[in-house]
């Protein structure tokens, strides 16, 4: 026996051993990785930039190098960051090397705003006099709406533009809950706040449905007004297409305009190759979008400059506390804001959000922040996809707000959601509890019972007094009388072009178009980019993500494209009991 528990104790220290050894030769590897995509790359004449946009797209790029995903398979995504994808095409626009842009759009996946942006700045890149060729196996809307800003528009002969127009689906667990015996508990303010409205009915209210209907038109008469005047048809005409089903044919689609021609991609590489004079495709110098990152920028004629923009992000669900990337939690966010209003060197505050919303309370941590800056220096929001619900209460402090046309805002409401799961407990699984208590409602808040009548009036009168907080928080932020904030809240979504109409933003744009207002405000002819809050080094994100929780990367892989819907309700249900955030995501495809 001891002759067993040696040769035991002796395979399980090899065992260690060994996946040491593993760990630290891995960890070489990625340092000598890391290390080599600090080098500068030079560029050749007649390149042309290759913009692969298969990813998630983020407001900002993770510091985790895309190859550390792939060699060692953590990590939420593998994304690409907006402000990375803006910064090469301003610099493509005035290198002498680059001399076109190549889209390849297979698997587009980002947000319809985030989109936008992409194609305003392809757009003052068209302005250089150099090439946009656009090509993709199959265009969704998203993606057919970006390549619309390219010189050609190629498609593979196989594939299709699905340019139907936009509509929104919505799931509804009404019934799910009554087969169960769950009873969910919902106090809400805003006969437009939809976001319980799944666990109530089992279809759309009146008024959800015209909400939905107002901010999906906006989007839509968006995109097709810049879509027929790129490809120079009119807007009835692109309807007409759309309402016809013509776009499903490519004979049709070459017709009327939409593409220029159904190509293989070894045909578009020739194209390419006959634009910048080049025998053979394989002598073709392309540069990808993550190599150009490397890329030196031009000189600047007047040096360095003390001055700076901060441009503080904040993307993802708003809770209370410290929060990793990819949340917004209010003492990280809260604290960040706080640091550029106290540096001199800091001169104006771009506040750059992406969030549906989420935690009231940590809500009015941020905006209290953002209301301090405010006092001492300019400070321009700037509304990605989606600032809305509680998205929109840490911004309403700011002096100016930028929207997207096609930015999904408003959501100016509050809602609780609690659930009694007593009878489902008891029915379907034979589950009874007890409870004894020292006073009246010790148990306030209990999943196994439901809401006495005063601990609903309580709840009531606590969502009430927030929303009476929150449309404060606007009414003051945007110097609009209380009465008239009311009336377009209600929890009401807005698209961004709306916004401005109704006084919740003040310009249409993206996020070049915040800092440069920022720069006017403060007055600054020169000045440099700082981006807050410091994200963590690639090192130290690798050994969280392997010292954390699988469980989430496994779930995001087995549900697919259902992940969204489960950590949806995962979200309501376990967040703070009194929400301000966005009933649903929205998609464009």
């Amino acid at each position: 026996m001891k002759s067993f528990f040696k040769y035991l104790l002796a395979s399980i220290l090899g065992v260690l051993i060994a996946l040491l050894i593993i760990f630290f030769i891995t960890l070489g590897i990625i340092t000598t990785l890391v290390s080599s995509q600090d080098k500068p790359v030079d560029i050749k004449s007649n390149t042309i930039l290759m913009l692969k946009l298969n990813q998630p797209i983020n407001d900002r790029r993770s510091p985790f190098p895309m190859f550390v995903y792939n060699l060692t398979g953590i990590g939420a995504n593998n994304a690409l960051g907006l402000n990375d994808i803006l910064n090469n095409l301003t610099k493509a626009g005035t290198d002498e090397n680059i001399k076109g842009i190549y889209l390849e759009l297979s698997g587009l996946q980002t947000g319809i705003a985030t989109i936008e942006e992409i194609r305003n700045a392809l757009l003052e890149f068209k302005k250089t006099g150099k090439f946009i060729v656009a090509f993709s196996d199959t265009y969704t809307q998203g993606s057919y709406y970006l390549a619309s800003v390219a010189d050609k528009i190629y498609l593979n002969p196989g594939g299709s533009v699905n340019l139907i127009g936009l509509s929104a689906e919505l799931m509804f667990y009404k019934k799910t809950l009554e087969k169960l015996d769950i009873e969910p508990e919902i106090i809400r303010h805003g006969k437009f706040k939809s976001a319980v409205e799944p666990f109530m009915y089992d279809k759309m209210s009146p008024e959800n449905r015209e909400q939905i209907r107002t901010y999906v038109g906006s989007i839509w008469a968006h995109m097709a007004g810049q879509i027929a005047a790129s490809r120079n048809i009119t807007v009835d005409r692109l309807n007409n297409f759309a309402d016809s089903l013509l776009m499903w044919n490519n004979a049709s689609t070459i017709a009327y305009g939409l593409i220029d021609t159904t190509l293989y991609k070894d045909q578009v590489l020739d194209t390419l190759a006959s634009l910048v004079h080049v025998d053979k495709s394989k002598n073709l110098d392309f540069i990808t979008h993550q190599k150009y990152l490397r890329a030196p920028k031009s000189r600047e004629a007047k040096g360095y400059s003390r001055n700076k923009i901060a441009v503080i992000y904040a993307e993802g669900d708003i809770i209370t506390g410290e929060q990793s990337e990819g949340m917004i939690g209010s003492g990280k966010i809260a604290a960040t804001i706080r640091e550029a209003r106290e540096d001199s060197s800091i001169k104006a505050i771009v506040f750059r959000v992406n969030s549906p919303g989420g935690s009231a309370l940590a809500s009015e941590v941020i905006w209290r922040e953002l209301y301090m800056a405010r006092q001492v220096k300019p400070v321009i929001a700037s509304m990605g996809d989606v600032a809305a619900s509680g998205g929109y209460y840490i911004v309403a402090a700011a002096d100016s707000i930028v929207a997207s046309p096609n930015t999904i805002t408003g959501s100016i409401g509050v809602f609780g959601l609690l659930v009694n799961a007593g009878d489902f407990l008891e029915n379907k699984l034979g589950i009874t509890t007890d409870v004894e208590t020292t006073n009246t409602y010790s148990d306030f808040g209990s999943v196994y019972r439901p809401l006495a009548p005063a601990e609903r009036m309580t709840l009531q009168n606590m969502i009430d007094e927030t929303y009476t907080t929150f449309v404060t928080r606007v009414s003051d932020g945007r110097d609009m009388p209380f009465e008239n904030v009311d009336k377009i809240a209600e929890g009401r979504v807005w698209s961004g072009k709306n916004a401005v109409e109704l006084g919740l933003a003040d310009t249409l744009g993206g996020l070049t178009t915040a800092i440069e207002l920022a720069a006017k405000k403060a007055k600054l002819d020169h000045y440099r980019i700082t981006e807050l809050p410091k994200q963590e080094e690639p090192f130290a994100q690798i050994m969280k993500e392997l010292s954390g929780d699988v469980k989430e990367s496994l779930l995001r892989q087995e549900l697919s494209e259902h992940y969204k819907q489960y950590r949806l309700i995962k979200q309501v249900l376990k967040a703070d009991r009194i929400q301000a955030r966005m009933p649903y995501e929205i998609t464009i495809h």
